[in-house]
């Protein structure tokens, strides 16, 4: 983001506990993310993110996946939230559902998201659970933008985390969102700063703001 331009507008897409939005609402009120946050959206009536938004004075609103009848509709409600709350950059956060295309082509370039394991490997909705079956030794996180595929968009930032022999889906887990809490905030400021440039499947970080 340029030197007195006006800050990106997030829209936060959640499903659950909104851990990853607490860290983007935190790093926002540190300094350390220079945009704001327009509207945070959970697919989940029962999702504790809308009380964390809330809790900071953020516009939040449930869109129920259960009350539409297919993924066009629902997508359709989620894109008229994010216009009307004038989004430019779409955050998923623990949002466990797959976008269509219709979606991503209407936000391209402009939807990132987190995921819990060093990508390419171990996509999909089961990381952890995936990860200890296949005995690795290293797992991660992994901040990527979003394409049509399922976690295969180009990679901006990953951090990496030790496997341990006793560990469990809870415990690797707890120690990998520890990462994400970090490297996603940093992902987004890169973004709002302007200095990530995707060249096919790599993405460059430039030096100093644009």
């Amino acid at each position: 983001m340029a030197e007195g331009s006006v800050k990106e507008r997030l829209g936060v897409l959640c499903s659950g506990r909104g851990t990853d939005l607490q860290s983007i609402i935190d790093a926002i009120a540190r300094g350390e993310v220079e945009a704001e946050i327009a509207v945070v959206l959970a697919d989940k009536p029962e999702a504790y993110a809308l009380e964390r938004a809330r809790q900071a004075s953020i516009k939040a609103v449930c869109v129920d996946r259960k009350q539409y009848e297919g993924r066009e509709p629902f997508e359709e409600a989620l894109i008229g939230e994010l216009e009307a709350a004038g989004v430019t950059l779409v955050v998923l956060a623990g949002f466990m559902r797959i976008l269509t295309p219709v979606f991503v082509h209407h936000y391209a370039g402009r939807i990132l998201n987190i995921h819990p394991a060093l990508l390419p490997s171990f996509p999909g909705a089961h990381a952890h659970r995936d990860v200890l079956a296949y005995g690795v030794k290293v797992s991660g996180c992994t901040v990527h933008f979003v394409d049509e595929g399922t976690d295969s968009g180009p990679i901006i930032l990953q951090a990496a985390v030790p496997v341990l022999d006793d560990d469990t889906e809870e415990t690797l887990g707890a120690r990998v969102l520890e990462q994400e809490h970090i490297i996603y905030p940093r992902a987004i400021q890169l973004y709002c700063e302007g200095r990530l440039r995707v060249e096919g499947r790599h993405v460059r970080i430039l030096e100093g703001k644009n």
